[in-house]
C-alpha cells in the first residue's frame, strides 16, 4: 500500500499549554481513519496543523512525500488536502452552485486580468468549472437544489453542500470535522452512508473527527484516541471500545451517543 499521509512527532504549544504532544499518524491511500477524544483533547488542533491554520511547534507533516509544514491554507488545498469545519462555513447568501463554483478558483490558472477582460483562457476555464460543478452536484444528489440559497436548506443538506464544496477542489485527502454533529438519528444514518459513498466514488483518503460514536464506529476500520493532547489508544473500533483508558476518558462520558 502507498502511504499518502505521514505525520511524526507533531506538537503544538500555546505558551505554557501543550495542546498536542508527539502525535503520529500514517495513513495509506484510500483509508478512512477516525480521530476521537473528549472536548479539548486536541483533535481540531491536529486538523488546524494539517490544513495550514497552525504552524506546529515541532514535528513533520508529509503529504504524498511533500513537506506541508509552513504552507498557507490555500497552498494546502492546492496540494490536494481539503477540509470541512465543525461550524458551518458556507456562504449562506449564495446559491449552492455559487458555493461550489467559488471553491474551484484554487484550481483555475487564469490571471485576474484575464477574468476582467474575459479573455478566452478564462472563458474556457469558467466553462469547465461550470461543468464540474453541475456534474459534482448531480453525483451527490444536490442538483435539484443547485440554484437555491445555501442558507435556506435543511442542516443535513447544508453539511453535504460543504462536502461538495471541498470535493470541488479535487482533493485526495479529505478532513471531516464533526460532519454529523447536531443531526437527527435519520440524518446521521444518511451522513454515514454519504461518507462511505464519497470515499469510494472519489477515491478519497479520509480523516474523520466525530463525537457521534455511531458514525466513527460504523465508518472507520481504524481509530486513534486523543486525551489532553496525547494519543492514548490506536486500533480497531472493537479494540478502542474495550480499552480502559478510552472508557475512562471518552466513552464513559459520551456513552449515551
Amino acid at each position: 500500500m502507498e502511504t499518502i499521509l505521514d505525520i511524526s512527532g507533531l506538537t503544538m504549544r500555546f505558551g505554557g499549554l501543550v495542546a498536542v504532544s508527539d502525535f503520529d499518524l500514517q495513513m495509506e491511500k484510500g483509508e478512512l481513519v477516525g480521530l476521537i477524544g473528549p472536548n479539548g483533547s486536541g483533535k481540531t488542533t491536529v486538523f488546524n496543523m494539517i490544513s495550514g491554520f497552525y504552524r506546529p511547534t515541532a514535528g513533520s507533516i508529509l503529504f504524498e512525500g511533500k513537506d506541508m509544514v509552513g504552507l498557507r491554507p490555500d497552498q494546502v488545498v492546492a496540494s490536494g488536502v481539503a477540509r470541512i469545519f465543525q461550524n458551518n462555513r458556507l456562504f449562506t447568501d449564495f446559491t449552492v452552485y455559487d458555493n461550489v463554483m467559488l471553491s474551484q478558483h484554487v484550481r483555475m490558472k487564469a490571471s485576474p486580468a484575464a477574468a476582467v477582460l474575459r479573455l478566452p483562457i478564462y472563458a474556457r476555464q469558467e466553462a469547465e468549472a461550470h461543468e464540474t460543478a453541475m456534474s459534482l452536484l448531480a453525483s451527490l444528489g444536490l442538483k435539484a437544489v443547485a440554484h437555491e440559497q445555501a442558507g435556506s436548506l435543511p442542516y443535513g443538506l447544508q453539511r453535504k453542500v460543504e462536502v461538495a464544496r471541498a470535493l470541488a477542489t479535487k482533493p485526495r485527502l479529505l478532513l471531516l470535522d464533526e460532519p454529523a454533529t447536531g443531526m437527527s438519528v435519520e440524518e446521521v444514518t444518511d451522513m454515514m452512508d454519504f461518507i462511505l459513498r464519497i470515499q469510494e466514488e472519489f477515491s478519497l483518503t479520509i480523516l474523520l473527527v466525530e463525537h457521534t460514536m455511531r458514525v466513527v464506529m460504523g465508518c472507520c476500520p481504524r481509530m486513534l484516541v486523543l486525551n489532553y493532547g496525547k494519543t492514548i489508544c490506536k486500533g480497531t473500533p472493537e479494540q478502542v471500545q474495550c480499552d480502559p483508558q478510552v472508557i475512562t476518558a471518552y466513552l464513559g462520558e459520551e456513552g449515551g451517543q
